[in-house]
C-alpha cells in the first residue's frame, strides 16, 4: 500500500531539494561573481565536493520512495552508480598520482578522470528528476476507486 502522508511530501521535497543543490550552487554562484565582477568563474568540482550534502539526499529520497512504493528503482540506481562513479574517480586520481600533482593534469588519464566526473554529474542530474518527478506522483490527486460500482442501465 503505496503512503502519500505529509512526511512521505517532506522526504520527498527535501531530498530532491538536496540532491539538486550541489548541481544548482555552482550556477548560483556563477551569476553572482557575473553580476558582482563582471567576470565569468565556475567551479565545476563543487558537485563533487558537496557529495555529503547529495548522499543525505538521495537516502531521504530513498526513503521517500519505499513509503510511497514508486520511482524507486531510479533513484536507489542513479545514487548507487553516482557514488561508484565518486569514488572510482578519486581511487584513479590517488593510483595514477593525478590528486597529488605529481603527474601532470593531461593526457588520457585525466580525460578518464574528467569523463568519470562528467557521468557523476549525469547521474546527480538523474537522480534529481528521479526525485521531481516522485513530488510530482505524491502531490497528483489519486484517482477514485471504481470498484464496487455498478452502472445503471
Amino acid at each position: 500500500m503505496e503512503k502519500k502522508d505529509v512526511l512521505t511530501k517532506i522526504l520527498a521535497i527535501l531530498g530532491a531539494a538536496l540532491v539538486l543543490f550541489p548541481i544548482l550552487a555552482p550556477l548560483l554562484f556563477s551569476v553572482v561573481v557575473i553580476i558582482k565582477r563582471h567576470m565569468f568563474r565556475f567551479y565545476y568540482l563543487m558537485p563533487v565536493e558537496l557529495f555529503p550534502i547529495t548522499f543525505v539526499g538521495g537516502g531521504l529520497l530513498i526513503r521517500a520512495s519505499l513509503r510511497a512504493h514508486a520511482r524507486l528503482k531510479l533513484i536507489s540506481w542513479s545514487l548507487g552508480i553516482a557514488s561508484g562513479l565518486l569514488f572510482g574517480w578519486r581511487g584513479l586520481a590517488v593510483v595514477q598520482m593525478l590528486s597529488s600533482g605529481e603527474t601532470e593534469s593531461a593526457g588520457a588519464w585525466w580525460s578518464l578522470v574528467d569523463a568519470n566526473i562528467s557521468l557523476y554529474l549525469v547521474g546527480l542530474v538523474v537522480m534529481g528528476i528521479g526525485g521531481a518527478l516522485l513530488v510530482h506522483d505524491l502531490f497528483k490527486p489519486s484517482r477514485p476507486s471504481t470498484e464496487g460500482l455498478q452502472s445503471h442501465v
